[in-house]
């Protein structure tokens, strides 16, 4: 009876103590997701302008006119496109640079720093440099011009537009890959790779059948990682094409932005947002799941 006794009071004393540890992490969960998420989905039901004191309920009408909106469903055309593409090229260039700067030299270190240095630079930033770089009077056109060439569109064609754009993207990001490949490469057990080795397989197949294998979970985080910051471009469209040629390369952030404080539609950008969010969510839960079933495929 005296152990039960001081046991009960020990397990409360423990519940409580965890309780105090963890209100921190929940206040601040709240404060900065929970609280937003439902003020935006408060919002999106409403016609606010940002400036009554009183929103005026309007239920779904906000969502009714995105899913009819030709603008919209451009924009969100180019944001899966950019996602998609801009995925699949920083996570193709970043394990393929990757595995060449996987060493210990001083050019591998130096070449680490650079390939990671355009992500150290502000989204604005590199923006506004690969415009004065490719735009219709920047440094690569006025190079043209100068041997009797004709001006690159590469911001002035919607076509050219979107895939500089793109191509931009992927350059500003990839080197994040880089960096989480190069961890996931070093933590490749060397003996697996000795053994294949010794049983005879080349440099591709050890890579395919050993290496890339045991990069799974880091393919997964890269490829999510990817998917979720591409979702949601804004900086680098506003610096590098303000969304033109005639909106060509508006993203679904960018349109979000225009609408709720360019037209003083906030409402109606909340409805925007939600349904970003929840495209977000439901894209980075379906690669995760398709991600781990290919693992558990490899090792069964």
């Amino acid at each position: 009876m005296t152990h039960a006794t001081h046991t009960k009071p020990s397990r409360r004393g423990e519940g409580f103590a965890t309780l105090l540890m963890v209100a921190p992490a929940t206040a601040l969960f709240a404060v900065m997701l929970v609280v937003p998420v439902g003020l935006a989905v408060y919002l999106s039901l409403t016609d606010w302008d940002g400036y009554s004191a009183r929103p005026h309920v309007v239920g779904m009408a906000n969502y009714a006119h995105l899913f009819g909106d030709p603008v919209m469903r451009h924009a969100a055309t180019v944001t899966l496109l950019a996602a998609i593409v801009g995925t699949a090229g920083m996570n193709l260039l970043g394990l393929g640079f990757a595995v060449l700067v996987n060493g210990s030299s001083r050019a591998n270190r130096f070449l680490r720093v650079v390939l990671f240095y355009p992500h150290v630079l502000s989204a604005l930033v590199v923006g506004f440099l690969w415009s004065a770089i490719l735009g219709t009077t920047g440094a690569v056109n006025s190079l043209v011009t100068a041997h009797g060439g004709s001006v690159l569109p590469f911001l002035s064609d919607p076509t050219w537009a979107v895939v500089t754009m793109i191509a931009v993207l992927v350059w500003a990001g990839f080197g994040v890959n880089v960096v989480l490949y190069l961890a996931g490469l070093q933590a490749v057990p060397a003996s697996l790779v000795e053994a294949a080795r010794i049983d005879g397989a080349s440099r591709w197949q050890v890579f395919r059948h050993v290496t890339l294998p045991a990069l799974g979970p880091v393919v997964t985080v890269n490829v999510v990682l990817s998917l979720v910051t591409l979702l949601k471009t804004y900086d680098l469209v506003v610096s590098l094409t303000a969304g033109g040629p005639a909106g060509q390369t508006q993203t679904l952030a960018y349109l979000i932005l225009w609408n709720s404080f360019h037209d003083n539609r906030l409402g109606f950008g909340s409805a925007q947002s939600v349904v970003l969010m929840v495209v977000t969510a439901a894209l980075a839960l379906i690669v995760t799941r398709l991600r781990r079933r290919g693992e558990m495929a490899v090792y069964s």
